[in-house]
């Protein structure tokens, strides 16, 4: 099904799960390697769906139309997770969206909650891990960003942590989770051979 801005319920938060990447580096798509007895995109879906009202963001309208949940198309195609950013904003009846790469299979939707509420007035929020990088593909949105997601897309800017120096976004450290932050909370898997360490240690 293809969502229109109306049926989003508006019971639980809603996440974002970023489905509509190219797997360049893995060379093949990442989103159906298998992870515990599922695809990592299955997985994803699994693990945040009980608390969180899920949004697929795709890059077309008919892509992974055989799974039950909503998706959204972007505004502006081709730019990237700011762009899928944009159009769960967009669809999401709720103040914000919780944006999520498919491929942290360790990721957990009680980290994500720990998160979200400890966004304060922010309008983002995302961790910084202990090497400085920030990770944008596991955090909070609000709505307040829109028109300068909008802005950004147009010139074709498209690198969401120079985005987020330039917004009123928190930065917090893993220690700031509590108990919800683990060492392998965002491992990603975007090469062969994360996917084999992935597999291996796991």
């Amino acid at each position: 099904m293809f969502i229109s801005y109306t049926e989003v319920g508006d019971c639980l938060p809603t996440v974002v799960i970023l489905a509509g990447g190219k797997s360049r580096r893995m060379g093949r798509d990442k989103l159906e390697l298998e992870f515990r007895g599922m695809s990592l995109l299955r997985s994803a879906i699994e693990r945040f769906s009980p608390d969180f009202d899920v949004l697929l963001s795709v890059a077309e309208t008919e892509r992974l139309a055989e799974l039950s949940v909503a998706r959204v198309t972007d505004v502006y195609p081709g730019l990237g997770p700011m762009a899928g950013l944009h159009a769960g904003l967009l669809a999401a009846q709720d103040e914000g969206v919780f944006l999520l790469a498919a491929d942290l299979p360790l990721a957990t939707a009680g980290a994500a909650l720990r998160l979200i509420s400890l966004s304060g007035g922010a309008d983002a929020i995302v961790i910084r891990r202990e090497d400085g990088k920030l990770e944008p593909l596991f955090g909070y949105y609000r709505k307040t960003l829109l028109a300068e997601l909008a802005r950004s897309l147009e010139n074709g800017e498209q690198k969401m942590t120079d985005f987020l120096h330039r917004v009123d976004a928190r930065f917090i450290a893993p220690s700031e989770l509590g108990d919800a932050w683990t060492t392998d909370l965002l491992v990603n898997v975007n090469r062969p051979e994360d996917y084999e360490r992935l597999t291996r240690d796991m």
